[in-house]
């Protein structure tokens, strides 16, 4: 298969690895993993991210039709997040990235140190 002349298909896959590669994505989508979640666990589960920047990505998500948002008529109304069949193809490699960082942290972190100690 050859690449398009106009490059159209680099910028359509580079638009979704965009989305995919976001570190927040990263998370909200290896959280949902398991399970639908509420927003508020969601918030709790990911360290750092604020209300807005995790409803964002949320709606970024959902948007691509990689998460789906289930408001239940309660009072106050519940709302659930839950991975799509697209959103959980997508979870596999994710997971597996992350697990990959994770066991290479600490030989990825001592490299960084070399690196900057011969580049100042």
């Amino acid at each position: 298969m050859r690449p398009d002349p106009q490059h159209s298909d680099c910028r359509g896959v580079a638009s979704i690895l965009s989305r995919v590669g976001d570190k927040w994505s990263v998370f909200v989508i290896m959280m949902l993993g398991d399970g639908p979640k509420r927003f508020n666990e969601l918030k709790r589960m990911i360290n750092g991210i604020s209300q807005r920047m995790l409803t964002l990505t949320l709606r970024g998500l959902e948007r691509d039709g990689l998460v789906t948002r289930t408001i239940f008529p309660t009072i106050p109304p519940r709302v659930d997040y839950e991975l799509t069949d697209l959103g959980h193809g997508l979870s596999r490699p994710v997971q597996a990235l992350g697990m990959w960082a994770k066991e290479h942290q600490r030989e990825i972190e001592a490299a960084r140190a070399r690196f900057d100690e011969r580049n100042p």
